[in-house]
């Protein structure tokens, strides 16, 4: 039962400001060690950080970048993905995941997805597979993990590269494997909003490869092997101290932080399951690590609409397909051609959920969507 006996005025999308008050002296003691060492880029605390992460995730290496993006495009550039090559992958998702794959040069080709998890559909992924196919590009969604084994054995079959864009699901688990942990490389975004996050940018490939580890340390620091020693081009994507110093930190809390969020999906489940809505699936066989709870409301316009105007926070995570982006008008897509997605992208709406909302936050949310 929805209690709304003292509402709270306004419920905000995100809020750190109680997180940063509980780690900021024990930060601020690593900013004014890392002052004092004078040094602030690729220091002690990344190469922890790399470390502990890549432990947390269950893979051999952690290579810290300055953010999710670079992520994707060093690790596609690391696996030799570039002109001529095709790389499946999702529409419905942030851009910066079909960007990469054109920034090194390749083609996205966008594959359906499945109505119930948001994630990528093995059948139309497999339908998608031609002899320009290099790689599959799988995005386990607002922290739900997709289905890697169905395109784990896709790429086994084919010959392909998996890359996974985690960048929405540090802590997300298919089966007893962690994202990121399963591809040739995992792709994570530490921008204030994630799962976890730093207070600025940041990211990190996670790889088993020695090949592909020694690649991507050049890559992300101009293509040096060795001071002044270039052997390609490669970009400035480096991790900073300070920050690196706050996700080891935020890294110990991490599975307090999950289950705080589980706590709130938890509630969120019990007080809209009556209604006129689809609330997230979650993993037989898994952990969703809720970096969005994203709900399917067939008047998801008005519902959103009346949010805004009791001054509760939501994000329309994702308004249109990429496929249907006009950068990509060129690939001749057309309305109709993946109708999950179409369908889906008409329906969907996030709710807040970070892991100090109060039950009164969510109450107050669930009490304005019934009266929708």
């Amino acid at each position: 039962m929805i209690n709304q006996s003292k509402p709270v005025q306004s419920v905000p999308y995100l809020s750190l400001q109680k997180e940063f008050n509980v780690l900021q002296t024990e930060w601020f003691k690593s900013i004014e060690t890392i002052g004092g060492s004078g040094a602030f880029i690729l220091g002690s605390n990344v190469k922890a950080f790399e470390q502990e992460a890549a432990e947390y995730v269950g893979a051999k290496y952690g290579i810290a970048v300055a953010n999710g993006t670079d992520a994707l495009v060093l690790s596609l550039r690391a696996l030799d993905i570039g002109p001529g090559d095709e790389v499946i992958t999702t529409p419905f998702t942030f851009f910066a995941t079909a960007e990469a794959i054109s920034v090194v040069g390749a083609t996205p080709v966008f594959a359906d997805v499945l109505e119930n998890s948001f994630n990528l559909d093995p059948e139309s992924v497999e339908s998608k597979i031609s002899d320009r196919t290099r790689a599959l590009l799988p995005v386990h969604i607002f922290g739900n993990p997709a289905d890697m084994t169905a395109i784990g054995q896709l790429a086994k079959t084919h010959g392909l590269k998996v890359v996974e864009d985690a960048a929405q699901a540090f802590g997300a688990r298919d089966g007893d494997a962690a994202v990121g942990s399963i591809g040739d490389t995992g792709c994570f975004s530490f921008y204030p909003t994630k799962v976890l996050g730093c207070y600025g940018d940041g990211g990190l490939i996670t790889a088993s490869s020695d090949e592909v580890k020694a690649r991507l340390l050049k890559l992300r620091n101009h293509g040096a092997s060795a001071p002044f020693t270039h052997d390609e081009l490669g970009c400035n994507s480096r991790l900073d101290e300070v920050q690196a110093a706050l996700l080891r930190i935020k890294l110990r809390k991490l599975e307090q932080y999950i289950a705080a969020r589980i706590r709130v999906a938890d509630r969120y489940d019990e007080l809209l399951s009556d209604l006129d809505l689809v609330t997230p699936v979650r993993p037989e066989n898994g952990r969703h690590a809720f970096n969005l709870y994203t709900i399917r409301h067939p008047r998801r316009d008005a519902l959103r609409a009346y949010l805004n105007e009791h001054k509760v926070g939501s994000s329309q995570c994702y308004p249109s397909g990429l496929h249907l982006q006009a950068v990509y008008s060129q690939l001749g897509y057309q309305s109709g051609d993946l109708p999950v997605v179409d369908r889906i992208c008409r329906e969907t709406l996030s709710l807040p959920v970070f892991p100090d909302m109060s039950d009164q936050q969510i109450e107050r949310v669930c009490w304005l969507v019934a009266e929708v």
